[in-house]
């Protein structure tokens, strides 16, 4: 599984956060101005993933085992439950 989710660009358009599946776990790419940072997570070790829907963009939230969790911004609606499901379907696969 190779799939890959970008926030949207009307929220940030020069610095949208990324999720990247890939076959053992998921990387998390948050961007900033001067920095990004990419947080690797194996899927045995995701305990949760909840998302806090706003009027147009949602925050997805994944709660690692033993490591403090990772917030990305500015999903869609549509993509923020995507990115939920197939999580869960690793996890619990």
């Amino acid at each position: 599984m190779n799939e890959k989710y970008s926030a949207s660009g009307l929220m940030n358009p020069f610095f949208p956060d990324e999720v990247t599946f890939g076959e053992k776990g998921v990387t998390f790419t948050i961007k900033k101005l001067f920095k990004s940072s990419d947080n690797f997570v194996f899927y045995s070790d995701i305990s949760g993933v909840e998302i806090e829907s706003g009027m147009f963009f949602s925050t997805i939230r994944v709660i690692p085992r033993m490591r403090p969790e990772i917030i990305i911004n500015n999903f869609t609606k549509g993509d923020a439950k995507r990115v939920k499901e197939l999580i869960l379907q690793q996890v619990q696969g």
